[in-house]
């Protein structure tokens, strides 16, 4: 059984930075792509990025783009979400989600078999 549990949200004022940790257990972490999505109040659930299996290589949103960063850590079954430059909209509860493939960088929540709990994201003015 696979579980994963993201750390790291807050409140933060607009311009500033967040990290959040996303820690899986069970076996074969470095053996998929992981991905990051978020929710915000009253809107669907939005793909943010994803990391190869071997963090060599990851994709990001238009939204997200040259903001936010994600790398991992097969060690320690360990992926983060570097988020800088936030802004309000990008206030929502973010989930980190294990990809069914290695390598295939796609958005699609269906492509993903297990989430986390997600965590709050809130970028006040």
């Amino acid at each position: 059984q696979v579980q994963l549990v993201e750390s790291g949200g807050g409140t933060v004022q607009v311009g500033g930075s967040l990290r959040l940790s996303c820690v899986a257990s069970g076996r074969f972490f470095n053996s998929y792509a992981m991905g990051w999505f978020r929710q915000a109040p009253g809107k669907e659930r939005e793909w943010v990025g994803v990391i190869t299996y071997a963090g060599n290589s990851a994709y990001y949103a238009d939204s997200v783009k040259d903001r936010f960063t994600i790398s991992r850590d097969n060690a320690n079954n360990t992926v983060w979400l570097q988020m800088n430059s936030l802004q309000p909209e990008d206030t929502a509860v973010y989930y980190c989600a294990r990809s069914k493939y290695a390598t295939a960088m796609t958005g699609a929540s269906s492509s993903y078999d297990y989430w986390g709990q997600g965590t709050q994201v809130t970028v006040s003015s």
